[in-house]
């Protein structure tokens, strides 16, 4: 049997979409790691971009319509997804959970890897509480993370790490179990569809 070794699909979800927002700046650095990868092709959704509401309706709206329109396909698309997800309140941001919520089968039977940042907990709460959403859209969570504990102190203003070396390697590890499960799932759909 033939293995398909072509890039997996990676869709980067940055979830806050506050004002002021440190994400971006989180984003660029992991960006820069996963970029340099042959063995990923790297798609990012912005949910600051995508005005996509935080209260569900049975029916979408014309106006969530035309969004989902746009979002759904790079969900759909995506082979593997990492979220990268500060922590609000011990938890995730409303617009993730939105996000996720939109939708289901674009979630099935893909891997999910994280990244967060935040005070002392470095978001890690937030990651734990994903996993078990995550897990009812039939998604694998990969153990590995990448956290950034009071992670304002870790940038430069340019967005530079003052000390890339352990999150360096947390992403690679992060990455290559993503990649792992991204490339083993891929396959075993093509021999049969995922709930057959």
């Amino acid at each position: 049997m033939d293995l398909n070794t072509s890039p997996l699909n990676l869709a980067v979800i940055i979830a806050s979409n506050r004002a002021g927002r440190f994400g971006p700046t989180v984003a660029g650095w992991f960006l820069s790691r996963a970029r340099q990868r042959a063995d990923l092709s790297v798609q990012v959704i912005d949910l600051a971009e995508t005005d996509l509401p935080t209260v569900l309706s049975h029916e979408p709206s014309p106006e969530v319509q035309e969004i989902l329109g746009r979002v759904s396909p790079l969900l759909a698309a995506a082979d593997a997804f990492v979220v990268l997800t500060p922590e609000y309140n011990h938890s995730f941001p409303a617009s993730l959970k939105s996000l996720i919520d939109w939708h289901f089968t674009q979630w099935q039977a893909k891997p999910v890897g994280f990244v967060s940042y935040g005070g002392m907990s470095g978001g890690l709460r937030a990651v734990e509480q994903l996993r078990q959403v995550f897990a009812e859209m039939h998604t694998v969570t990969v153990r590995d993370t990448v956290s950034f504990h009071n992670a304002h102190g870790h940038f430069d203003q340019d967005g530079t790490h003052k000390d890339p070396t352990a999150p360096d390697a947390a992403a690679k590890t992060m990455l290559d179990q993503l990649v792992w499960w991204g490339q083993a799932l891929r396959d075993a759909k093509a021999v049969r569809p995922y709930g057959a």
